[in-house]
């Protein structure tokens, strides 16, 4: 309500006006994770705790109104399409057995046990007590960044626990799928019968139909970035409004939609940073906004119930956590160490357990004592979670042997763009995609103008200098900064050797159209000069697709290219592309020993899954890549120069002949030359 005035309109408590509401909750997405950030707690603490503050419960400060509960509904659906969407799928894939193995674990046995001790100590029925099981039966990686920054996540234990989230989520969420159908209905067989149907027609529509759909869309359609970003909106709303037809909740449509987008959304890219960015600033701080605004502090202050059922829930989280965590750990022969690293890690509780509960609150399976109890046990994991895992994750750092090679280099790379250039966003995209999310340095854009009469020299400055704000634009939005350059040099090749100096670039990537090239030279005057004057890594590539598009990586090693100065160097670029991209490696040797250079990739960091074939002549490559590659697949060639060791005169018109095979996609990659001891800082010596 309002109090109006001649002049001034004078607002009352608590507030409904949309557009107060409005700058209320901005203020708070933006000062609570500040703040609770201070104190070691995640940001979306800070959010539910302001949302308690100013809600019905607290201080009456705003109405709760259908706008706010609106939008937290679609923060959750959208907040459980990020989980599926950041679930790692390619460390499931290279041990899905350990993966498995933790995740059944970890889920069942805090499932099991807590269904009876929440049964037994605090009266709740079935269906409750396991909806609530289920709710700190699946676990967050709240503590991600303590064995990310201590260069632990590549160990076996801890990869386990990254894919076992898969099963913990997704048992977690069919749990909430047949306890709504059970207190919806009449309990007996053809319940699980309706869910399983449900299930199988939901997980087979979203697999069967998003991924195709999704990849002729990005491949077709995408004239404008932001619409792949609402396309990808629509299929996972799409995804939940079926689940919901299906009798299911609709997280569960929006995390097998993140599952299913999952390799088409690479880390890094343009279109996962838009959907990051709209989601952590908008949809999801409403979510946690209407689950703080719904918890009411008097409950606790009422009586020990609160207490009670959050002491319950957080000892036997813990207690089952360790068991779980113990019994994998002695089975796949892990140390006491790792068993410490995956019992922090497995304890953490934050998307999940508060979309489900919020779920069960507003099903009337939970009352507000179960609310304020899972709030609380976020407030508890927040801290014994990050404190667990320091400890064992810094014992485990110091165990191990350190190895050069760990920790990638910030790559410095230079993208030279002709003033018409075709595709140049698909070779921006590339560059973020090599990039990922390592260190600070820019993308450096350069376009070199030829000069000509003064005033026309002008007018084409001016004009690349407006495209290049534009292309500055596209990095801003993949969140990498892009610093760009026009300058004037009657030699473009010049320019650009010229340029990569200045910024001190490591990588220069280029593009190349496949347009006729002058004798004797592979790809034409600029590119060939820019080969012969720098000894940088050199990228050229032809992009017929989207790169996100891309479903497996060929790599072509010449026999002899191991000794070449600049080749581990290519082979960790060859394999962070991989691991950025999600996608197995296939390396085809030529004319050399699939064995030999299996141990060399090995000995490069950067884990992704390969397999290693020979090819016995150079005139069979072609064919066999011919047979073998599709579409949406991509070929990367680690070409020494003209006349270094492991050159071959193939290699001069590989580009060519690759340019008229179906992927229409490969990468040319020109190591670096004349410095020897750079590589060693990419080798695990064994």
């Amino acid at each position: 309500m309002t109090t109006q005035s001649p002049l001034v309109t004078v607002p009352t408590l608590p507030l409904e006006e949309p557009v107060l509401i409005f700058t209320v909750a901005l203020t708070i997405f933006l000062v609570g994770p500040l703040l609770v950030k201070k104190f070691g707690q995640p940001g979306i603490v800070g959010i539910v705790l302001f949302g308690v503050a100013i809600g019905p419960g607290a201080l009456e400060l705003v109405e709760h109104t259908d706008a706010i509960v609106l939008l937290g509904e679609v923060g959750l659906i959208y907040l459980l399409f990020t989980v599926g969407l950041e679930v790692d799928l390619q460390r499931f894939k290279d041990a899905p057995e350990n993966a498995a193995l933790f995740g059944l674990a970890s889920f069942f046995i805090p499932f099991v046990g807590g269904t009876l001790v929440v049964m037994v100590t605090l009266g709740f029925d079935v269906w409750a007590a396991m909806l609530l099981a289920a709710v700190f039966a699946s676990h967050t990686l709240l503590a991600y960044p303590i064995v990310n920054r201590l260069g632990v996540t590549k160990n076996r234990a801890v990869t386990a626990v990254f894919g076992g989230i898969l099963f913990t989520d997704t048992l977690a969420l069919i749990v909430l799928a047949i306890v709504t159908g059970a207190i919806g209905g009449e309990f007996g067989v053809w319940l699980f019968v309706e869910v399983f149907l449900a299930l199988v027609v939901l997980f087979g529509a979203t697999a069967f139909l998003v991924p195709p759909v999704s990849r002729w869309f990005f491949q077709s359609l995408s004239e404008e970035s932001y619409f792949e970003f609402l396309f990808v909106m629509v299929a996972f709303f799409a995804a939940a409004s079926l689940a919901e037809v299906l009798g299911l909740a609709g997280i569960l449509g929006a995390f097998v939609a993140g599952l299913a987008l999952n390799r088409l959304v690479p880390q890094g890219g343009t279109l996962m940073n838009r959907i990051e960015f709209v989601g952590n600033a908008f949809f999801i701080p409403f979510f946690l906004l209407h689950v703080g605004m719904l918890v009411d502090p008097g409950v606790i202050l009422d009586g020990p119930r609160t207490l009670q059922v959050t002491a319950v829930i957080v000892l036997v989280m813990l207690a089952g956590k360790a068991v779980a965590a113990w019994l994998v750990a002695r089975i796949q022969g892990y140390s006491r160490t790792e068993f410490g690293v995956i019992f922090g890690l497995s304890t953490g509780q934050a998307a999940a357990a508060l979309a489900i509960t919020l779920i069960g609150f507003e099903a009337g399976v939970f009352g507000e004592h179960v609310l304020n109890a899972v709030v609380l046990l976020l407030l508890v994991t927040a801290v014994v979670s990050p404190w667990l895992t320091e400890r064992a994750a810094t014992s485990l750092a110091l165990e191990r042997e350190v190895e050069p090679g760990e920790g990638a280099r910030d790559p410095n790379i230079l993208v030279p763009l002709s003033h018409h250039a075709e595709l140049q966003e698909r070779l921006l995209d590339l560059a973020f995609v090599l990039k990922g999310d390592r260190g600070d340095e820019p993308v450096h854009v350069l376009t070199v103008v030829q000069p000509e009469r003064d005033e026309e020299t002008e007018t084409q400055v001016a004009a690349v200098r407006q495209e290049l704000e534009e292309i500055a634009a596209f990095g801003g939005a993949a969140e990498v900064p892009v610093e760009t350059e026009a300058r004037v040099n009657h030699n473009v090749a010049s320019g650009i050797v010229q340029g990569a100096l200045e910024v001190q670039a490591n990588q220069i990537l280029m593009g190349w159209d496949a347009s006729g090239s002058f004798r004797h030279r592979i790809f034409g005057s600029i590119i060939d000069q820019v080969l012969k004057r720098t000894p940088l890594p050199v990228l050229i590539s032809r992009l017929g697709h989207p790169i996100n598009t891309t479903r497996r990586l060929f790599v072509v090693v010449p026999f002899g290219a191991d000794h070449h100065e600049g080749f581990y160097e290519a082979v960790h670029t060859v394999k962070r592309l991989a691991a950025s991209l999600g996608v197995p490696v296939t390396v085809l040797v030529v004319e050399g020993s699939a064995h030999q250079y299996e141990r060399l990739f090995g000995l490069v960091e950067e884990e992704v899954s390969k397999e290693f074939d020979e090819v016995d002549r150079w005139n069979a490559l072609v064919p066999t890549l011919e047979s073998r590659t599709e579409a949406d697949d991509l070929v990367v060639v680690v070409s020494p120069r003209r006349g270094d060791v492991g050159w071959h005169d193939d290699l001069a018109t590989l580009p060519a002949r690759l340019a008229e095979l179906p992927p229409e996609s490969f990468i040319m990659i020109h190591p670096r030359q004349g410095e020897p001891e750079y590589d060693r800082q990419f080798l695990r010596l064994e």
